[in-house]
């Protein structure tokens, strides 16, 4: 197996609501927090939606050579509702970010354990609903860019 080419990766974490984004370095080592961006629900089929656009600004802002998106899996290893809502997202994100690769990843309990780590730190209610987002986009990230080292190794 080959090494994880080197460029700054998107971690992104698809709500009903809002989309969690995160970065790591150039280097694929650490994944931090970026922004939480409102989902646009009333673009026009035919148009990008908001949330969308500004993405691909901040993967051109970021130079980021891949999107890696979370794939809500239900703890049975099962698509349900939402692991199909996120597919369509990123079916679509991929279209809008040509060339950029974007990736599916398991994200099993990301926003679970993303809150518990919060809960931790002290961060609670409307603070942490504000940061939830990006935290489990965090999450998403790093354990895509962990599994990829241990895969290299």
């Amino acid at each position: 197996m080959s090494e994880l080419s080197r460029g700054v990766r998107l971690g992104v974490d698809v709500g009903q609501v809002r989309v969690g984004v995160a970065r790591c370095d150039p280097h694929g080592i650490l994944a931090t927090p970026l922004v939480t961006l409102a989902r646009d629900l009333t673009a026009e089929p035919d148009a990008v939606p908001a949330d969308m656009a500004e993405l691909v600004r901040l993967a051109a802002e970021h130079e980021a050579v891949g999107i890696v998106v979370g794939l809500p899996v239900n703890l049975a290893g099962k698509h349900g509702p939402a692991a199909l809502n996120v597919s369509a997202y990123a079916s679509r994100l991929a279209d809008v970010m040509r060339p950029i690769p974007v990736t599916l990843t398991d994200e099993r309990m990301s926003t679970v354990v993303a809150s518990r780590r919060l809960a931790e730190r002290g961060v609670r209610g409307k603070r942490q609903r504000a940061v939830v987002d990006q935290a489990a986009a965090v999450e998403i990230l790093q354990s895509w860019l962990d599994a990829q080292r241990r895969r290299t190794q």
